[in-house]
């Protein structure tokens, strides 16, 4: 099997979204910030691992304890997965923090102060002409 191919694709999709359900409403764990989303799962084609891809709002702390406490209810999750989604073999889950969200959001931040800089300069000049 390709590793993206349409049955992968379609496993990534329901693994994906079996977990944010899963972190959203049956885990218990305090260290889980509630604003933790799932933004991707890559399936290995053969179904023995997955890398899902947490995206948690909030401080650093707050980040590194939601990772902490989900790699400690892996094994739950992973039970949970296997009784929610009828696959072959239930992989076993690694968590990676994904920061991509908020790298794009401070690049936004940044081209809006060079916009913002360079507009009132603009204005400035054109004040000097007149």
């Amino acid at each position: 099997m390709r590793k993206n191919s349409i049955k992968n694709t379609r496993i990534n999709g329901e693994v994906q979204k079996e977990l944010s359900t899963i972190i959203r409403n049956e885990i218990k764990d305090p260290r889980i910030h509630p604003m933790t989303s799932v933004m991707a799962v890559e399936v290995a084609p053969d179904l023995k691992t997955c890398k899902a891809y947490i995206s948690v709002l909030g401080e650093k702390e707050a980040k590194e304890a939601t990772i902490k406490g989900l790699k400690s209810a892996e094994g739950y999750i992973r039970r949970q997965l296997a009784r929610n989604l009828n696959l072959r073999n239930t992989p076993e889950i690694r968590f990676i923090l994904d920061e991509s969200i908020e790298y794009g959001v401070n690049m936004s931040k940044l081209i809006d102060d060079v916009t913002r800089k360079d507009n009132s300069h603009k204005q400035d000049e054109d004040k000097e002409e007149i």
